[in-house]
């Protein structure tokens, strides 16, 4: 059996960079690894996720509840799962994903009250993890951007469905992207991620100042399984 190390966030909080450098120092030792992102954008199975985040089932996020919009981001990490990654895994591979099953959590759970948020948390868990049977990840890596930062990250950067200006209908609502970040915090607490600060003193980090506090997570979890 492999590992499977999630990195995940909020928008623009460095989660693709992040992942692909993890990827990237890991395969320079040596180590099998494979890097994955969602949603999978490049398969057919993204085709829903690419209409929601398009607007094409509201302009504004709320306009799709929690429920309905979490079950399109995991059929498509299901489907990446059984044809891109499974064997893999299985074999032994590091798996890296840019963003999984938290990334659900943290987006979709913001829609909530406060009071319904625990309970939502454990019907996606059981709905990807149960159901779907998708493996769990040996660490979340949680990459805590403030919304202040990563608006303004966010401002420089393609959209990654067709890389052109337009935001999708998370990115181009600030109130859902503050919104996301105190959710994010909730369940990083409630499910004990391994949390990042991406910000000192004001300042958005380095990169690499960031990932070698990744690297101090990820690699006490591959000694321990002596991969």
């Amino acid at each position: 059996m492999g590992i499977l190390i999630a990195i995940d966030g909020v928008d623009a909080s460095g989660k693709q960079t992040q992942s692909e450098l993890v990827y990237k120092r890991l395969t320079e030792r040596g180590i099998k690894a494979k890097l994955i992102s969602f949603p999978d954008y490049s398969s057919d199975s993204s085709a829903l996720v690419k209409m929601y985040l398009n607007g094409d089932f509201g302009s504004d996020p709320n306009d799709v509840n929690a429920y309905a919009a979490s079950t399109l981001f995991a059929a498509d990490r299901f489907a990446s799962y059984r044809t891109k990654w499974h064997d893999d895994y299985k074999n032994g591979t590091v798996i890296i994903a840019d963003r999984y099953v938290p990334s659900n959590m943290i987006h979709q759970a913001s829609k909530l009250d406060d009071s319904e948020k625990a309970h939502f948390v454990d019907w996606l868990y059981d709905l990807e993890y149960n159901i779907y049977s998708l493996p769990k990840p040996d660490v979340t890596v949680f990459l805590d951007m403030p919304p202040e930062n990563a608006a303004e990250l966010m401002a420089e950067r393609e959209n990654k469905i067709d890389h052109s200006d337009v935001k999708d209908i998370h990115e181009r609502n600030k109130a859902y992207l503050t919104k996301s970040y105190k959710n994010a915090v909730f369940v990083s607490e409630k499910l004990g991620w391994a949390r990042i600060s991406c910000v000192k003193d004001g300042q958005v980090r380095t990169i690499d100042e960031i990932n070698d506090d990744i690297m101090k997570i990820v690699d006490p979890v591959i000694d321990r399984k002596n991969i």
